[in-house]
C-alpha cells in the first residue's frame, strides 16, 4: 500500500488541507473508490476505511491480480466533517456539484479539479455518496442513464437492486456523471445510513465491492454470490408526500413491504400533539427509501416506494 497526497491547500487558521489516498497494486488503472465528498458522510468514510484495511491484508496476500491497480480515497472533504458541516466549510459549497472543476476557479472547484485529474482514466470507479434529503435507502447500486451506462455491470455487486435515473441538470457536475463521459463506467453505491454508523450494511457494502473487484479479475477473494439485482428506474419509484409540517413519526423501514391504505406514519404538532397528518401506503410495494429527520415541511418526500410490477 502506498498513502500519497491527492491535493493539499494551505490554512489561514488551522493545519493544513490534505485529500489523501491509499494506492494498491500497480499497472493498468483497474478501479478507484472515492467516499465522504460532504462532511456528514461519515458512513461513507468508514466504509472505505474498512475497504482500506481489507485490501492492504489482501495486497500482503498476493491476492490483487497482477498489472491492476486501485485507488481508494476515504474522503475530499474532511475539513466539513472536522466542523460537522454537509458542504465545504468555508463557502458552503457542494464539492460533488463543481466536477470536473477548474484550476483556477474557487477552492471547491479546485478540489474538484485536483481529485478528478487523479481519479480519472480508471476502468471501473466507485462512489459512496448520500441522498440530498435525509434519509434511508435500501442499499443499492445507482446509474445514470448517460448511454454509458451499463446494469450487467452494476449487477456484479451483488445487491438487491440497481436503480438507473435519468440525470437532471446539476447531475452534469458530479463525479458520476463525469466519470462516465470520460470513459469510466462508475457507479454510485447508497447503504442505508449517512451519518451514523451502520455495520450491517456497511459490511454489505465492503462485500459488494469485493465481490466486484474479484468478478472484473481484478481481486482472488472467496466472497458470497451475493444477490441477483433487480433493475429499476425512477419510474418505478413512487414517491410519498407530506400535507402537514410538524413532528414526523415513521412506521416502516427500507425493504418493508406495504399494502395499499397501510398506515405508514403520522404528523403531530410539535407544541399540542395531536396527529395532524396519518401517511397512508397509497399502492402496494416495497419501502425503497425512508425520511429520518424528526421535523418535515409541508409536501416533503417521506417515502419512496418500489410499485408492484402489476401496477
Amino acid at each position: 500500500m502506498n498513502k500519497e497526497i491527492i491535493f493539499e491547500l494551505d490554512g489561514l487558521y488551522r493545519e493544513e488541507f490534505k485529500i489523501e489516498g491509499f494506492r494498491f497494486g500497480h499497472g493498468n488503472k483497474a478501479a478507484c473508490i472515492v467516499g465522504a465528498s460532504r462532511g456528514n458522510e461519515i458512513q461513507q468514510m468508514y466504509i472505505c476505511s474498512q475497504l482500506i484495511k481489507t485490501l492492504k491484508t489482501l495486497e500482503e496476500h498476493g491476492s490483487i491480480i497482477s498489472n491492476n491497480e486501485i485507488l481508494v480515497i476515504p474522503s475530499i472533504n474532511n475539513y466539513s466533517i472536522n466542523v460537522g458541516k454537509r458542504f465545504w466549510a468555508i463557502d458552503n459549497n457542494d464539492i460533488n456539484r463543481m466536477f470536473p472543476g477548474s484550476p483556477d476557479g474557487d477552492t471547491a472547484k479546485r478540489i474538484a479539479s485536483a481529485v478528478f485529474e487523479r481519479v480519472k482514466g480508471y476502468n471501473y470507479g466507485i462512489q459512496f455518496t448520500s441522498f440530498y434529503m435525509p434519509g434511508d435507502f435500501i442499499p443499492h447500486v445507482r446509474m445514470m442513464e448517460t448511454g454509458y451506462q451499463s446494469p450487467s455491470l452494476a449487477n456484479l455487486f451483488g445487491t438487491q437492486y440497481v436503480l438507473i435515473r435519468k440525470p437532471k441538470p446539476f447531475d452534469t457536475a458530479t463525479l458520476n456523471y463525469n466519470w462516465q463521459m470520460n470513459g469510466t463506467n462508475a457507479f454510485s453505491m447508497y447503504t442505508n445510513s449517512t451519518e451514523q454508523i451502520d455495520e450491517k450494511s456497511a459490511r454489505q457494502a465492503v462485500s459488494s465491492v469485493l465481490r466486484f473487484l474479484t468478478r472484473m479479475g481484478i481481486l482472488k477473494y472467496n466472497n458470497h454470490s451475493g444477490y441477483i439485482a433487480s433493475v429499476i428506474n425512477d419510474e418505478d419509484l413512487l414517491s410519498v408526500h407530506t400535507k402537514s409540517a410538524g413532528i414526523y413519526r415513521r412506521f416502516k423501514e427500507p425493504g418493508d413491504p406495504v399494502f395499499h391504505g397501510d398506515v405508514i406514519g403520522e404528523i403531530t404538532d410539535p407544541y399540542e400533539g395531536n396527529v395532524l397528518d396519518t401517511i397512508v401506503s397509497p399502492t402496494d410495494g416495497i419501502i425503497f427509501f425512508a425520511h429520518t429527520a424528526p421535523m418535515v415541511m409541508e409536501n416533503a418526500v417521506i417515502y419512496k416506494i418500489i410499485r408492484r410490477m402489476h401496477e
